[in-house]
């Protein structure tokens, strides 16, 4: 009897803690636009979806040389632009112009945050020469993709594989917690 009552709080505790990480679950999935490409001194418009309707959402500009950037109206700072901040849409849209200085080059992220939810998104900008005839020096060697973007390479949030992963260290612990109850209990059968 003392057996079945260990396996019951065995499995109600798995319960308490595996069923409030559905719960946590993010409503709001933002989508970023895919990833832009623009000339130094260029202006482009991102407009990232899948936030709360009317939810604050902060945009910051990373990269290098970043010094007269502007997003929206706002003068970045030399690595990580100050945040400007807009509302999203009743659609869950959210939109920002920004301007890369004439001296940009390289690669930029374009990250926009919801303020209320916490959930992030970002799309790379990639900045190529203003020189249309390719008379600039260089070697011409080199590698990457074709199109000049970067790959994805990974979640930017990890939390759901930390709430994954816990489960499955409470689920196959509760399971050879069971195993254990039932061979006892044939065994003294």
């Amino acid at each position: 009897m003392i057996k079945k009552a260990f396996a019951g709080i065995a499995l109600a505790i798995l319960a308490v803690i595996s069923i409030p990480a559905a719960a946590q679950a993010q409503p709001y999935a933002p989508v970023a636009p895919p990833s832009i490409t623009v000339t130094a001194g260029g202006t482009f418009t991102a407009t990232f979806t899948g936030f709360a309707p009317g939810e604050p959402v902060s945009f910051t500009l990373t990269g290098e040389f970043a010094a007269s950037a502007t997003i929206g109206s706002v003068v970045t700072a030399v690595e990580t632009s100050p945040a400007t901040v807009k509302n999203a849409d009743s659609s869950g849209a959210a939109s920002v112009t920004v301007t890369l200085p004439t001296n940009a080059s390289g690669s930029y992220t374009l990250s926009a945050t919801g303020l209320e939810s916490g959930t992030i998104a970002q799309t790379f900008v990639t900045v190529v020469s203003n020189d249309p005839a390719g008379t600039g020096s260089g070697t011409g060697v080199g590698s990457g993709s074709s199109d000049g973007s970067l790959p994805n390479t990974g979640a930017m949030d990890p939390t759901l594989g930390i709430w994954a992963g816990g489960g499955l260290l409470a689920l196959g612990a509760a399971f050879v917690i069971v195993l254990t109850v039932v061979r006892r209990q044939k065994a003294t059968n």
